[in-house]
């Protein structure tokens, strides 16, 4: 677009005076030649305005008309002292438009760039003058043009004269639609922008992101991994837009899982780590994102990894009634004694020895410490110090300010860990519910469980366990129930005395089932029954634990999982036994599993037995052997609903479990004269064998084929003699899947040769539908493997496992199928011992 105008003089000021408005004036001059408006780029305001305060480079406005006269002249700010507003002024109005027309596309380019940096200075003095912009149609188009300009300083104006549009929000539809995020996406791909640039472009980004749509289509774009790269530009002020545009896509949960995907955390938590310098700017906008992403319960775990904890905002009032222990020797945050030497006579008085300690432990060399209690002493120093000085959460309560109500923060570990402990020991309920809820979703890994213990929290659950408050007890039985998990751990919480409370939780039968579940979950840790057999037999590290079971146990004297060290008064209630077996009776079967094993290892204790045997067992036991699963008619009419429906796959599965728990019960239990003959065997037998022919997977039969087994020979010789219909039941359902398991996934060579050894064996006893055992369990195609890869002898016993299957002509198609004919005829062929076997098998095929 080529302007022509007539024959004036324009000579542009813009106030220089911090205390007035932003004021744009024209003088008109009489000139024979075109209007020119020239001034050097690089010339600076001495004194800015406080509209300019959000861009401290700004630059005079500077712009010329192009017409056929290269001629020019200067720009006169001498002679433009005298200002009056732009807005009373009906000479500004057209010289805006000019300006505006300048940036058509038929202008020098040197002309575009100078009245877009015009319109943009002109667009900070506020909305009046970007609705003054605004009035004129197409300037949003011409200036998301110039975006594509050569020219940084185009390029920049541009973005800048967009950003300030956009955070209006009439406009914001209109600069979106106009193709600006398209334009900015090819813009940040180019190499070679200035941070001057970036950082115009991504604060447009920003102000389009406020609108949900706008976010929608930024995340799903080229521009999210645009956004993560430049989180690790060099210019801090890029890095705070990337991060504001970051905050506002977490804002939309539909965004979470691509942002997550994209690999948003990692950079984002380095901004909140100790070991990285931040600005305060990208800080607020890393956890205003983070918390957002953590929301999910597996993104936070992903947040935690990257060595942050989400802690509940409780009010810095909570924290007055935090009473620091004063008159005491410097102690670990678990209690036990710091063995540091002291240099004073007698403890201080306020507790500034623990303070001193805590601020010199890592740098003091005599102390003997594990990296895990340095940490925790550090962080309970830092805590503590915050809270005394009434300095906890004030910095986040400015941050809601301005931001909402926001309800958690986010912290390094060695501080969060420490804050939330300290939670713990004040006096606000709904702070100390906050507090455990969150322990709980923060112990997901070894590290993290280690260092909650080292940092005193057991204590202080196991304390709460008692407190008056459901929600406070709930909390804590969550936050125990994840810690446990861990072995050290375990030993600690039981050392502690979690037993006696945990035992009375449980006999509250009003208790709800998740309550219930997890006080199950620690008891069954507590009360296991083969950790004893573990701790003798297995002693590599465990859950995640650098310690074996034999290293965690003799780490402290005190802390075994032997039945030696629980009282058997404390485990020996009536009510608490008879509320396992209420739980064995009537429960789902995730229950049942747990409380048959804490039974199963109270057998141990003789007056604990003769309770148990007196309450009711049988009935306890029959009820867990006769879930619906287990019942033939049920579980065949069942059959199409199990193939369509996951759910039942899972509820299989943990009766499985149960079973598997409670077969290992009774077989305890039958090793007790009185019980035996309290029981009715044949029924139980009956029960059981319903279970080993049922879709339960194998390897929850073991047990069950033992408890069988035993059953039997308890009751004496039966009326079939050596056909027992017992023990051939429990080759076909449980001895042959196991073996052919065995041959089919083992690794080791010797063990698939020791398994169709064993195999062989059964079937060349006779055993009644043996060989369909095997075929239906898919035998056919690892034996015929193992035949090309076995010596003689796992040759030769591979080779009658597959005659015998031959005499089934149903059985022919499978192990044609399974390659057995070329394996068989390079036997032949070589002459092996067996070709002779191998023959015979080959005419008995359809070869």
């Amino acid at each position: 677009m080529s302007i022509t105008s007539p024959h004036f003089k324009f000579n542009l000021s813009i106030s220089q005076n911090p205390h007035q408005p932003f004021l744009l004036t024209s003088h008109i001059k009489s000139s024979s030649s075109s209007t020119i408006f020239k001034s050097s780029r690089t010339r600076r305001f001495q004194t800015p305005h406080p509209l300019y305060s959000i861009n401290p480079k700004l630059r005079p406005v500077v712009t010329r008309v192009s017409n056929s006269s290269d001629s020019g002249a200067p720009f006169d700010d001498a002679t433009s002292q005298k200002v009056s507003d732009f807005e009373a002024s009906r000479s500004g109005d057209s010289y805006v438009g000019l300006f505006i027309r300048m940036l058509g596309l038929d202008n020098d380019p040197l002309d575009r760039e100078q009245a877009v940096d015009a319109l943009w200075k002109y667009s900070l003095g506020g909305k009046k003058c970007i609705d003054e912009i605004m009035k004129f149609r197409g300037s949003v188009f011409l200036t998301i043009n110039l975006l594509k300009s050569e020219s940084s300083v185009a390029c920049e104006a541009a973005a800048g004269l967009l950003r300030q549009i956009s955070s209006v929000n009439i406009y914001r539809d209109l600069v979106a639609e106009s193709g600006a995020i398209e334009e900015i996406t090819s813009l940040l791909t180019q190499p070679s922008l200035t941070f001057e640039v970036k950082e115009q472009s991504l604060c447009v980004l920003s102000n389009l992101s406020v609108e949900e749509r706008f976010r929608l289509q930024i995340a799903n774009s080229d521009l999210l991994l645009l956004l993560i790269k430049l989180l690790d530009d060099d210019e801090m002020k890029v890095k705070e837009a990337a991060g504001s545009v970051l905050a506002n896509l977490a804002l939309s949960d539909s965004n979470h899982k691509t942002m997550v995907e994209a690999g948003v955390i990692p950079p984002l938590a380095k901004f909140l780590r100790t070991d990285t310098e931040a600005s305060k700017v990208i800080r607020k906008e890393a956890q205003s994102a983070l918390l957002e992403l953590a929301k999910d319960d597996y993104y936070k775990i992903l947040l935690i990894e990257e060595g942050l904890v989400v802690v509940p905002l409780v009010g810095a009032a909570a924290y007055k009634s935090f009473k620091p222990s004063l008159h005491s020797w410097p102690s670990l945050p678990d209690g036990s004694e710091l063995n540091v030497k002291q240099t004073s006579k007698g403890p201080s008085r306020f507790g500034a020895s623990e303070l001193l300690v805590g601020l010199h432990v890592e740098d003091d060399k005599n102390t003997k410490l594990e990296e895990a209690k340095k940490n925790a002493i550090v962080g309970r120093t830092q805590q503590q110090f915050l809270a005394r000085i009434g300095a906890i959460e004030l910095e986040d309560e400015s941050n809601n300010n301005q931001t909402g109500n926001r309800k958690f923060t986010i912290l390094p570990w060695v501080d969060g860990v420490a804050r939330l402990v300290l939670i713990l020991e004040l006096e606000d309920e709904s702070a100390i519910a906050k507090a455990a809820e969150a322990i709980a979703d923060a112990s997901v890994s070894e590290h993290m469980r280690t260092s909650f213990k080292e940092a005193g929290a057991v204590k202080n659950l196991v304390r709460l366990l008692d407190y008056d408050s459901e929600p406070v007890r709930l909390g804590v039985v969550r936050a125990l129930e994840r810690l446990s998990v861990s072995n050290d751990v375990c030993q600690k919480i039981q050392a502690e005395g979690v037993l006696k409370p945990l035992i009375r939780s449980l006999k509250n039968s009003d208790a709800s089932e998740s309550s219930t579940h997890m006080i199950l979950n620690i008891l069954g840790r507590i009360l296991d029954p083969s950790k004893e057999m573990k701790s003798k037999f297995f002693d590599a590290p465990v859950n995640g634990s650098k310690k074996g079971w034999h290293e965690a146990r003799t780490s402290n004297s005190n802390l075994t999982f032997s039945s030696q060290t629980i009282q058997e008064g404390d485990v020996s209630d009536s009510t608490f036994l008879t509320r396992l077996i209420e739980i064995l009776k009537a429960s789902p079967p995730v229950l049942q599993t747990k409380a048959a094993s804490i039974l199963e290892f109270l057998t141990a204790f003789e007056s604990c037995r003769e309770k148990i045997i007196s309450l009711d067992m049988e009935s306890a036991l029959d009820s867990v052997f006769r879930h619906k699963f287990f019942n033939g008619k049920e579980d065949t009419e069942s059959e199409t609903d199990f193939q369509e429906i996951e759910l039942q796959t899972l509820e299989i599965e943990e009766a499985g479990l149960a079973v598997s728990a409670t077969s290992r019960l009774l077989t305890r239990l039958l090793d007790s004269e009185h019980f035996r003959k309290t029981i009715n065997a044949s029924r139980l037998t009956n029960a059981l064998r319903n279970v080993l022919t049922s879709r339960i997977p194998l390897q929850n039969k073991d047990w069950v084929a033992a408890c069988l087994v035993k059953l039997n020979s308890l009751s004496g010789p039966t009326e079939l003699g050596s056909e027992n219909p017992i023990n051939t039941e429990v080759i076909l359902y449980e001895t042959i899947p196991r073996l052919i398991e065995q041959i089919k996934d083992s690794y080791s060579l010797e063990e698939r040769e020791t398994a169709v050894l064993e195999l062989n064996r059964i079937i060349s006893e006779g055993v009644v539908d043996s060989t369909r055992a095997v075929a239906a369990q898919g035998g056919i195609f690892p034996v015929v493997k193992l035949i090309e890869e076995g010596n003689d002898r796992v040759v030769e016993a591979g080779l009658a496992i597959l005659y015998n299957l031959s005499m089934d002509v149903e059985n022919h198609p499978a192990i044609v199928a399974a390659g057995a004919v070329p394996t068989l005829r390079r036997i032949v062929l070589s002459e092996r011992p067996q070709w002779v076997r191998a023959l015979h098998l080959l005419r008995t095929l359809p070869t």
